[in-house]
């Protein structure tokens, strides 16, 4: 009989931590950023959007420069209508199917039985519904800064492929990570990490 308590304690100790597990108030955006800064700019300076013709009537567009905005401002950059150094924001979202889709619901999933604390093996589908048809979210954020003579003084990219849905955060988080350095940012491919609430 006691041994039976043992058992339900434990059982118990792993659902209240898998449970506590999803609990957690932030989440991390790892994001792939690539960056180049050809010449300076100066700290404090002031920047403008610009659009291309296909961004002009987009209300996303518009949000999404409210976004690049906050972020500018973290580095030090001031927005103003007249100013010389121009910012050209852009994103882009696919969403994809989850890499462990089979496409035929066969597969090898990981279960927890209760009543006997057993833990069990078996078709994907079978012990957890829906789970093999996830999708994932790619995103990729580019900044693109030019000077009065159009010449780029700063150009970053940043990826991210995930299971969130919700845009704005992730965004936000990418436009972050792509300024990650700014004006000198490491050069090459690097991987940077941004916490955002839950």
């Amino acid at each position: 009989m006691h041994l039976a308590l043992i058992k339900y304690a434990q059982a118990a100790t792993i659902f209240i931590a898998f449970a506590l597990s999803g609990c957690a108030s932030t989440r991390l955006v790892d994001a792939q950023v690539n960056s180049f800064a050809p010449q300076a700019v100066a700290a404090g300076s002031s920047y403008r959007f610009s659009r291309l013709p296909s961004q002009q009537a987009d209300p996303a567009q518009a949000q999404l420069e409210q976004l690049a905005q906050q972020a500018l401002a973290k580095v030090g950059l001031k927005y103003a209508e007249t100013a010389s150094i121009s910012v050209q924001v852009t994103a882009v979202q696919r969403q994809e199917s989850s890499p462990h889709h089979s496409g035929m619901n066969i597969g090898i999933g990981l279960g927890w039985v209760f009543g006997n604390g057993a833990i069990s093996i078996g078709n994907r589908g079978a012990l957890f519904p829906g789970l093999d048809a996830q999708p994932s979210y790619w995103r990729q954020v580019s900044l693109i800064m030019r000077d009065a003579s159009q010449t780029v003084v700063f150009e970053s990219h940043a990826t991210h492929d995930g299971l969130w849905s919700d845009n704005t955060p992730i965004l936000a988080a990418l436009l972050d990570a792509a300024l990650q350095g700014f004006p000198q940012p490491p050069t090459g491919v690097r991987r940077v990490n941004i916490e955002i609430p839950r």
